[in-house]
């Protein structure tokens, strides 16, 4: 690992000022090399350190998320494969922008099935890209400060770290049926 984070730091550094456009780049190119984000986020922490490298991998995921709503809105091929991805995996199930949030930060949840939901739950580009920036904060953040902590884990404390992050999925989607149960019920038609 010591040799290709060597290797890679060598690398980059000889590209200077341009080091930061490539890495955000590289954010756009990750789907098309199926790289997934969390090693691009680590790499990201251990070339240009924690808050550049959080400001560049936040910078490069909100531009992936536009990039998502376009290849959607443009491309409706795209999308049904995308609806068919969806309804393989979560068929006849509602989350919460709060759960899609929460699911960012799990690992290997894929990125544009996510910004599938996104998309239909908001109305327009913008709303679309305030939840998008505002859920990619976490992962940017989390990825690239503890990335490389999180994969040397023993599986126990992985596995752990995944239990609460599902706990939090289920709990907010607990709490957003009751929300809508309660905003689906009309007092003036009870008896």
């Amino acid at each position: 690992m010591e040799q290709f984070e060597y290797t890679l730091e060598t690398f980059i550094e000889g590209f200077g000022w341009l080091a930061p456009l490539l890495f955000v780049l590289l954010h756009l190119l990750r789907p098309l090399l199926f790289l997934p984000v969390i090693l691009v986020c680590v790499i990201g922490g251990l070339v240009f350190g924690f808050w550049e490298g959080a400001l560049l991998s936040f910078i490069g995921l909100s531009l992936m998320s536009l990039v998502s709503y376009l290849l959607v809105n443009k491309f409706p091929k795209f999308r049904k494969k995308m609806s068919d991805l969806k309804n393989r995996m979560f068929s006849d199930r509602k989350i919460s922008v709060g759960q899609v949030m929460i699911l960012r930060i799990m690992p290997f949840v894929h990125f544009h099935l996510l910004s599938l939901y996104l998309m239909e739950m908001t109305k327009t580009r913008k709303e679309y890209m305030y939840y998008s920036m505002l859920g990619l904060i976490a992962p940017a953040i989390i990825y690239t400060a503890f990335g490389e902590a999180i994969t040397e884990f023993p599986w126990y404390v992985s596995l752990t770290l995944f239990l609460v992050l599902a706990l939090a999925y289920v709990v907010i989607g607990k709490m957003n049926q009751v929300r809508l149960n309660v905003g689906l019920t009309n007092p003036k038609k009870r008896p």
